[in-house]
């Protein structure tokens, strides 16, 4: 009887081979037309920018795969809507074997399979748009993914990977510069690129000679001022799990919130005299928002008070998920105010723009690790008409105009003192918070949909 070969599996692996290759190039004969995939290696519910992308694509008549992870739920337009279905990517957790170096190495490799294997199994799509960061490994996986769809790359700069990292480790660590290198070689691949300044469109080209169109966060259209009766909707559902959101006093004949009360008899809603100001941030927290900051800016305005300030009470909402929290949620218990509260809620992502329409002023805390993203926080509070304090980066004047739209600090003490000029004639409809409410109102900004067909429909051209 004849020998076997040497290697008898081998053929077995070229046939399994060829039967992938023949299967992926029939898929590419059966065309990607109307087909978008909107992919971010991330929490997709925690990823506004791209859900609106995918939205945007449907209300043109796409269909959307929309890829990442599912921690949170999104937005309901988005899971109501009937041109996008969500690719869900497991979370990797678990690999902590040897040296940190070789986790994080390991990570990626693993993670550049998995994403590959969920790219190649959703219907070909005729873009790929991906947010970066985290590019480290999507952009390489994604670029591949493409050649094998003959699918275009679209990537959208939101900030870079390297310099986020750089953070934790400095920005001469060889994994930083590896990462920065991995950006600048595989981002010169993408078909067309978007990015969220002129600033970062300008160093995109001077430093990794890429080209990209800058499209500026908007706010959604359900980012506006809340009308009376849904705050108080919203204030006595989040009375029910946080106190701030409670009545000092009970008001006989009312449903009473902290801040409205709504009558009986009438059932007209109004303000609670003697309410305390409504003052919110929202946050990832992250590295690049120090709160400290801000506790030690209600210090001073608590010191104001005591000083015989005619201020009002201050609720402080602080919103977000993220690896910090914990650590200022116990640096927040151990103050004892007497005339400010805290309360650190996760809100649904649908009361969330009600809360910034109900507010009476926000704080951004966000620095940019590049200094050439601007925070979408910001554009929420603003389409809510919401006047800002926020903290001094580079690029920030493309969006926060001093004096205008609200105001720019550089340290607890500053904006302390700002709290204390803006809320000296509080809840009065005059004053520099009225002034800059008012003029949001005028300004008349453009919204994200208007922004979208502007800008980044002529990149897809006419539906295939």
């Amino acid at each position: 009887m004849a020998a076997a070969g040497p290697w008898p599996g081998l053929w077995v692996v070229v046939v399994a081979l060829l039967l992938l290759l023949l299967l992926l190039l029939w898929r590419r004969r059966s065309g990607g037309a109307g087909r978008v995939c909107v992919a971010v290696l991330g929490d997709l519910g925690r990823s506004p920018r791209m859900q609106y992308h995918a939205l945007a694509l449907a209300r043109h008549g796409r269909e959307v795969a929309l890829l990442g992870y599912l921690q949170s739920r999104p937005h309901r337009d988005v899971l109501r809507c009937q041109n996008i279905r969500l690719v869900p990517v497991a979370e990797l957790s678990g690999l902590r074997v040897g040296p940190k170096l070789l986790q994080y190495v390991l990570k990626v490799l693993v993670q550049s399979v998995q994403l590959l294997y969920t790219l190649l199994r959703i219907d070909q799509p005729s873009y790929i748009l991906l947010q970066n960061p985290p590019g480290l490994p999507s952009i390489a996986v994604a670029w591949v993914a493409g050649l094998c769809w003959g699918s275009k790359l679209i990537i959208d700069w939101h900030n870079y990977g390297y310099t986020i990292m750089s953070l934790s480790h400095g920005r001469s660590h060889p994994l930083v510069l590896v990462a920065k290198w991995y950006e600048k070689l595989f981002g010169r691949l993408s078909d067309y690129n978007l990015c969220v300044t002129d600033a970062m469109k300008k160093d995109l080209w001077v430093n990794f000679k890429i080209k990209a169109v800058t499209l500026y966060d908007r706010p959604a259209s359900y980012f506006k001022e809340t009308p009376l009766d849904l705050q108080h909707n919203l204030f006595m559902k989040l009375a029910k799990d946080y106190e701030p959101f409670r009545p000092r006093a009970v008001s006989p004949g009312a449903e009473s919130s902290a801040f409205t009360r709504r009558d009986g008899s009438s059932g007209s809603v109004l303000k609670a005299r003697d309410r305390p100001a409504l003052l919110i941030s929202s946050t990832s927290w992250t590295e690049d928002e120090d709160f400290s900051v801000l506790l030690r800016a209600l210090e001073d305005y608590e010191r104001f008070i005591e000083e015989g300030a005619e201020l009002p009470a201050l609720v402080c909402v602080i919103t977000g998920k993220g690896p910090l929290k914990d650590y200022y949620n116990g640096l927040i218990q151990k103050l004892h105010f007497k005339h400010i509260q805290i309360c650190t809620p996760w809100l649904e992502a649908e009361d969330y723009p009600l809360l910034l329409g109900s507010a009476d002023l926000g704080v951004c805390l966000h620095k940019s690790s590049s200094g050439l993203d601007l925070p979408m926080k910001v554009v929420d509070m603003f389409g809510c008409c919401l006047p800002v304090c926020a903290i001094h980066f580079e690029c920030l004047h493309e969006l926060v105009k001093h004096n205008e739209n609200g105001l720019i600090f550089r340290d607890s003490q500053e904006l302390a003192k700002q709290l204390k000029m803006l809320f000296l004639d509080f809840p009065s409809l005059e004053g520099k918070l009225a002034s800059f409410r008012e003029n949001l109102r005028v300004s008349r900004q453009l919204r994200w949909d208007q922004s979208w067909d502007q800008t980044v429909l002529p990149l897809l051209g006419n539906r295939e």
